[in-house]
């Protein structure tokens, strides 16, 4: 607690001068955050859900002044939960709960056809209000179960919402695989088809290693949480938890360097076979 206290007791100690240039590289830092989170946001709305959606004809003015608008509408949203907020762990505790309710759709997408726009639309709206609903009446509610009830909730709701929207252009999914190479074993609806006019030849679909890539990713995230932890702890000064957390990623890093070379040499091991 007390190395936490540290930058706000030193602000009561710097004299004028220093502490208004703190002061000023406080509102800067906050300022690029918000504005580039504002545009990144805006950039969503304008080319991904109204150009693509909504008035695919639209000119350049018309998505200017819908950018605009939807910056201005995204800080008041923002400007609304922030003041209903606590502490800086009330935010993390929502951010947590909506990329757990999305996480499974940003991994299917990978091995399923099916998984369109919509879905993913679908899974970022229902987590949002998911995690809202939580925030706002479920403190009686154990944390891990609001984490385990989020994913839930939000998995069946973007899988009925896949089912009920249609499907995207073979066309475009064709496309999509040939640039992309998603694991083939969830995309037959597509390719057995596209073999079939010739629009894509078998030696062309890589059977995929699919348990090799999930290890990929689980050791990927072990990389960087260990860093991450072990890097925290070596902060703190604790030095036995910062060694367990670098050895972790050591681990995750020698387990990931080997495995990826593998998964990176079925290009050539595909015309051999």
């Amino acid at each position: 607690l007390k190395d936490d206290l540290a930058y706000s007791a030193m602000l009561t100690y710097l004299p004028s001068g220093l502490l208004g240039l703190v002061v000023a590289s406080l509102m800067a830092a906050y300022m690029s955050t918000i504005s580039t989170h504002l545009n990144w946001g805006s950039s969503y709305v304008v080319n991904d859900f109204y150009k693509r959606f909504v008035k695919p004809e639209a000119g350049d003015r018309e998505l200017v002044l819908v950018g605009r608008i939807s910056t201005v509408l995204l800080m008041a949203l923002s400007a609304y939960v922030a003041l209903k907020m606590e502490s800086a762990l009330d935010s993390f505790e929502i951010i947590l709960q909506i990329g757990a309710g999305t996480g499974l759709i940003f991994i299917l997408r990978w091995f399923w056809w099916r998984i369109n726009a919509w879905s993913e639309i679908a899974a970022m709206v229902i987590s949002f209000v998911v995690a809202l609903i939580f925030k706002k009446w479920g403190d009686d509610i154990p944390s891990h179960i609001q984490l385990i009830s989020g994913v839930g909730i939000t998995t069946i709701g973007w899988i009925a919402v896949t089912y009920l929207t249609t499907p995207t252009d073979k066309g475009t999914l064709l496309s999509f695989y040939k640039l992309i190479k998603p694991h083939a074993a969830g995309w037959r609806p597509v390719l057995n088809p596209a073999i079939a006019e010739g629009k894509i030849d078998e030696s062309e679909i890589e059977p995929g290693k699919l348990p090799l890539e999930i290890l990929c990713m689980v050791a990927g995230c072990f990389l960087v949480y260990g860093a991450l932890f072990g890097i925290g702890f070596l902060v703190y000064g604790t030095i036995g938890k910062a060694m367990i957390g670098f050895a972790v990623a050591a681990v995750a890093a020698i387990i990931l360097w080997r495995s990826w070379s593998q998964v990176k040499g079925r290009d050539e091991a595909a015309p051999a076979a």
